[in-house]
């Protein structure tokens, strides 16, 4: 089968043409910008494009798929040149139902939390040498690349965003899988240059549970009252798993899960991770994993990357990173560093850059989201805000967003950089929350 990516660089779409390449498949991709790991990746596998930019000779008649990808704007001269040609064009979710539709399709959804729960499932299945079908949005340990695509396996195992898929295609990309099992962590309120107001989010879920296949199954977070909402509301027909924080303790930094087999030793922390875990338990019994089995797997779960991850830094300061941008996901980590470190002096910062997280009348989601810190830092560039043709939002206006009078609030690089060398990292704990780098920071230094 002849594959061209359009946009072949994005972090998703690099590891689809990746596991296609491996699949057998003959792959060719086009993109004006491709960055590490993503470029050396693709030159490793021989279908990193030759030179950067958009070349509609490229698309050729003989072509049976053409993938488009977000980083593509409806007037990409590739696409215009592939509907010209009649070709048949996806959407990176759609290419991926395609591959997975006559196997067992298991689907995590969320606000927060799906990474790690599908990175969860995944450990497990590793660790017992059970093989399926995946696609996942962080690097994971044991594992080249984060799509896999067989002929023979029966399960697949899908993170689902809610995202639009395409340019062209403006459904959530969790829409066109049709799970055959799910599951649903959390809702709270994301992506607001989208999902204009919170109903409109919440039809998203509304839709991804309609769309869970006849007598199907729904694992679901019971302690959000969202999710809750929603599951009760459905009017579709499947089989109903609730999961809750299940009981644990923390004795000298370590954290331990009770369960009937005994205390379970982790290696992660955090309430928020024990509810993920739980959720991740219910699926891999769906699949065929015991509780004994699972737990025994789960023992040597280190997190996915950039989740609560542990930075190796030279001086052996205790520093941690996270994807966490969003009100949910910052609290969420907030409050699983706070209670890990209950006798350390914790630092916490945290990356304003996208769209919603600048948006002045969502900054009001923040509000104590950084208590508990000993010291509370954000960081905001007035230059991105520029770069989005947003107004200026000044350092007191996010201070009382936050509601907390003691943040720090840099808006420039330098002087963020400045603040950070005067810091000791022997000293005390480190939280580090940005889907970005805070201006080239480098956490190992």
């Amino acid at each position: 089968m002849k594959t061209h990516f359009i946009a072949i660089g994005g972090s998703a779409m690099h590891n689809l043409a990746i596991a296609l390449k491996d699949k057998g498949y003959q792959v060719t991709g086009s993109d004006d910008a491709i960055f590490e790991p993503s470029k050396s990746r693709l030159e490793k596998k021989g279908i990193l494009p030759m030179e950067m930019g958009w070349f509609p000779e490229k698309i050729t008649s003989d072509i049976d798929a053409v993938i488009l990808g977000m980083h593509a704007h409806q007037d990409n001269p590739e696409l215009a040149r592939a509907k010209e040609l009649g070709l048949k064009i996806y959407s990176y979710p759609e290419f991926l139902y395609e591959q997975s539709k006559n196997k067992t399709r298991v689907v995590i959804a969320g606000s927060h939390g799906k990474t790690t729960i599908t990175s969860m499932i995944l450990h497990v299945l590793n660790f017992h040498q059970k093989d399926v079908d995946f696609m996942v949005g962080a690097q994971l340990e044991g594992f080249d690349c984060m799509v896999k695509l067989t002929q023979d396996n029966d399960f697949m195992v899908l993170e689902g965003d809610e995202y639009l898929s395409s340019p062209i295609d403006l459904r959530s990309k969790f829409l066109l899988y049709q799970p055959n099992i799910a599951l649903m962590s959390g809702i709270a309120w994301d992506h607001i240059n989208v999902f204009k107001t919170f109903d409109d989010y919440i039809e998203q879920f509304r839709k991804f549970v309609a769309s869970i296949t006849a007598g199907g199954v729904l694992v679901y977070n019971e302690e959000d009252p969202e999710v809750v909402k929603v599951v009760e509301n459905a009017e579709n027909y499947f089989r109903k798993i609730p999961y809750k924080t299940p009981e644990y303790e923390i004795n000298n930094g370590k954290v331990y899960l009770k369960t009937e087999m005994g205390d379970v030793p982790l290696s992660v922390f955090g309430a928020y991770n024990l509810l993920n875990l739980e959720g991740a338990r219910h699926i891999c019994l769906q699949l065929g994993i015991m509780d004994e089995d699972f737990y025994e797997a789960i023992m040597s779960f280190k997190g996915a990357s950039k989740r609560l991850e542990k930075v190796e830094r030279e001086d052996k300061g205790t520093l941690y990173k996270d994807f966490a941008h969003a009100p949910s996901k910052v609290k969420a980590a907030v409050k699983a560093f706070v209670e890990q470190f209950k006798n350390e002096k914790k630092y916490g910062f945290l990356e304003l850059h996208t769209y919603s997280s600048l948006n002045p009348a969502f900054l009001e989601q923040y509000d104590h989201a950084m208590d508990g810190l000993d010291e509370a830092v954000v960081f905001y560039s007035e230059d991105a805000l520029k770069i989005k043709r947003m107004e200026p939002i000044s350092p007191e206006f996010i201070k009382e967003k936050f509601k907390n009078e003691n943040l720090r609030v840099f808006t420039n690089a330098e002087d963020l950089h400045a603040y950070w060398n005067t810091l000791d990292k022997t000293n005390g704990v480190y939280l580090m929350m940005s889907s970005g780098n805070f201006g080239g920071l480098d956490l190992t230094k």
